[in-house]
């Protein structure tokens, strides 16, 4: 079964200086053990590319363009998953959470995905199970 990466935890592996790095790199590397497979959005890498891009540099983006994204099974955001996505937002009435996440719910809804990589509380709040576990 997939697991879906978000940008939260993107961020974290490749910055060793975040708080959640060391965790996040550890659930990367045994899930990457137990060959699962890893999911994400076309969304989430603009996300993850431009909060890179601004906060660390163009070396990071570099290293999830080449390192990163080979790694992962990349869904693009149709404009229905993108309606759905956006009304689910408007309709939860949350200024918190992204359009972002919520095309990240529709697609791990539609591909049967319960397990996330992200350090995004959204995550478990709409149902997934979250990597790394918070103990």
């Amino acid at each position: 079964m997939n697991v879906f990466v978000d940008t939260s935890a993107l961020y974290a592996l490749l910055v060793r200086n975040e708080e959640e790095h060391e965790a996040v790199s550890g659930a990367f590397l045994a899930l990457m053990e137990q060959q699962q497979g890893l999911a994400t959005t076309n969304y989430v890498l603009v996300e993850t590319t431009a909060l890179l891009q601004r906060r660390i540099g163009l070396a990071a983006v570099r290293d999830l363009a080449e390192r990163i994204v080979p790694l992962v099974t990349v869904h693009s955001i149709s404009e229905a998953v993108h309606r759905r996505a956006q009304e689910h937002m408007l309709r939860s009435d949350r200024r918190g959470l992204s359009l972002v996440d919520c095309t990240s719910f529709e697609v791990m809804e539609r591909e049967g995905l319960v397990e996330a990589l992200a350090l995004d509380a959204d995550f478990a709040e709409a149902g997934f199970r979250v990597l790394p576990s918070q103990g």
